[in-house]
């Protein structure tokens, strides 16, 4: 559900995070307090600590507040920030952060500011032990007794979000993130000057791109090279990865960058091998740019997005043949790519009449 009359008079709205190391629930944040600043609004960035490429790229006009640390101070000083700063709203970009949404609720109480939190990744953790998926579970069931309202990013997501945290649906709105646009002063990036695979995201675990390298030398084109943009703990055994497989002169890790679209507009084909997402950001920026996309199926939105057989290809998280038979059929040489696809709608106007909403409320 969307709420689309916009505030009558200007918010206050707190959002946190813990770097700006440059992931994609900390791209977004920045995005939507750009968004909301531009808007005439006023912005608090609380952070436990301002490092990460992503603080080049912070925007202008908002009030930032950095605790020092990026780990225990965000989850144990923020209550003590939020009852300072008293703003209208407070912003939780993703479901990772939400035990720190659940500190800030127990030690305000009646005080507490509304609490919007966004779901940034997958609820359903297939990967997950037995025992730590039934805690994580348990976990989610407490999100109603301090979240105010959940924003899914697709209709999927919400459903999912509605099952696992036992919300009602006056509880949950669908928002897309705000697209993500060219950054005029941002660093060229050295593109393959062969026909390439690319991947963006963080060099995390969670992501397996050691699926992705391990499809490489099983591609029918050995000439395929294979760049990915990110940067994260998983580097040093993707690089053992390379060199074990003798592909030092294929693969490109140039770490993080701030504007990605010009790779994923030159690039054949755009992968995601991730075991789980929320709604990956990188498919959507792919498909803007006219580039298909294979994915493994990391969430109940990825099938949202590649909605077709022209958009790209879905493929099981485990099936390394199904993945390489997918590569194979959008590497071959002629193949149609899809028509550039234009995000729609205002998210950035939809979640502040979210946040009006849920401020008046407050008030009455």
């Amino acid at each position: 559900m969307l709420y689309h009359s916009p505030p009558s008079t200007p918010l206050h709205i707190l959002a946190f995070a813990e770097t700006l190391q440059g992931g994609g629930v900390e791209r977004a944040l920045l995005r939507m307090t750009a968004g909301w600043r531009e808007r005439g609004h006023r912005v608090t960035l609380v952070l436990g600590a301002c490092e990460g490429p992503l603080a080049a790229e912070l925007p202008a006009g908002i009030e930032l507040i950095e605790l020092g640390s990026p780990h225990y101070p965000i989850l144990m000083r923020l209550p003590g920030v939020v009852r300072k700063v008293d703003p209208d709203v407070v912003f939780c970009p993703g479901n990772y952060y939400t035990a720190a949404a659940a500190m800030i609720r127990l030690r305000l109480g009646r005080d507490c500011p509304p609490i919007i939190a966004k779901v940034s990744n997958a609820l359903v953790r297939h990967e997950m032990w037995r025992m730590v998926a039934w805690g994580y579970n348990r976990w989610l069931r407490w999100h109603p007794r301090f979240l105010d309202h959940v924003v899914a990013m697709t209709p999927a997501m919400a459903r999912e979000a509605m099952a696992k945290m036992a919300l009602p649906a006056d509880r949950v709105s669908v928002i897309a993130n705000p697209p993500a646009e060219r950054i005029a002063d941002a660093a060229p990036i050295a593109l393959p000057d062969a026909r390439y695979i690319v991947g963006v995201g963080r060099l995390e675990a969670q992501k397996r791109w050691d699926r992705l390298i391990d499809a490489l030398p099983r591609l029918a084109d050995p000439e395929i090279r294979l760049l990915l943009l990110g940067e994260g703990s998983a580097r040093a055994p993707l690089e053992a990865q390379v060199a074990r497989l003798g592909l030092a002169d294929r693969v490109t890790m140039p770490g993080h960058v701030s504007d990605p679209l010009p790779a994923l507009k030159h690039a054949t084909v755009a992968a995601l091998t991730s075991d789980y997402e929320g709604v990956p950001g990188v498919v959507r920026e792919a498909l803007s740019q006219g580039t298909p996309v294979v994915a493994t199926e990391a969430s109940v939105a990825v099938r949202e997005l590649i909605d077709s057989p022209a958009l790209g290809t879905v493929v099981p998280r485990e099936d390394g043949d199904a993945l390489v038979a997918a590569l194979d059929h959008w590497l071959v040489p002629g193949r149609a790519r899809p028509a550039p696809r234009a995000d729609e709608g205002d998210p950035v106007g939809d979640y502040l009449a979210l946040f009006s909403r849920l401020a008046r409320q407050r008030i009455a």
